[in-house]
């Protein structure tokens, strides 16, 4: 296969920030006196905020203030306010640095604008990246490929020339849907759940992707 590009997601595969939106989100909640558990968080790991609110909200039928907008206004307060406690992911700013040498690269991302902006700024990567696009810059979001392909445009690439490396479920899913290479790294997700995706890859670190593209 011709790879000329590759796509870039960001929460979980460059910055290590689930475990802050969670607890930003349990803590919304708490804000209005619910407890949302562990296991009701779940399966809504990698999904937009808004899309999140909206399927949690329903689990709690006696709480009819929980609305969307006002459980994203507190989990966005929250977030922010912690949002230093994230990290890099392991290798991934060196494996960006030195993909700009070699391919045509693009930010894809589910996160919102200012989100993006501040782990760019975090990471040290502000100017690497040929294209970014955001949740500002797209209409339906991830399983969906519009933020794929949106990037591939971006980029002057055809999709199947893309490799995309994602973390989550639905942005696997959604970059198959865009005809993009696909490989899917174990930061968020466990690897038997990913190869049910069947992506063209799976690995567990940066190392391992690198030693992959030779």
């Amino acid at each position: 296969m011709k790879i000329t590009s590759i796509i870039f997601d960001m929460d979980g595969v460059l910055i290590d920030s689930e475990s802050i939106h969670k607890m930003a989100i349990q803590k919304a909640f708490a804000d209005f006196g619910q407890h949302l558990t562990d296991e009701q968080y779940a399966p809504s790991r990698g999904r937009p905020d808004a899309e999140i609110m909206a399927g949690l909200a329903p689990l709690f039928p006696d709480a009819p203030q929980l609305t969307v907008a006002k459980l994203l206004r507190r989990k966005n307060h929250h977030y922010e306010a912690w949002e230093h406690l994230a990290a890099p992911i392991p290798g991934a700013v060196e494996f960006v640095l030195w993909a700009k040498q070699h391919y045509k690269i693009a930010l894809a991302t589910s996160g919102s604008a200012r989100n993006r902006q501040s782990a760019m700024q975090m990471l040290g990567l502000q100017e690497s990246f040929a294209c970014i696009v955001d949740r500002s810059g797209v209409t339906h979001p991830k399983p969906d490929p519009e933020v794929f392909l949106k990037a591939a445009a971006g980029l002057a690439s055809p999709p199947a020339e893309c490799l995309v490396i994602e973390d989550s479920l639905n942005g696997v899913r959604a970059a198959k849907a865009a005809g993009c290479v696909v490989i899917a790294i174990t930061t968020s997700f466990p690897r038997a759940e990913l190869l049910a995706l069947a992506p063209d890859s799976v690995v567990d670190s940066f190392a391992q992707l690198s030693a992959l593209l030779g």
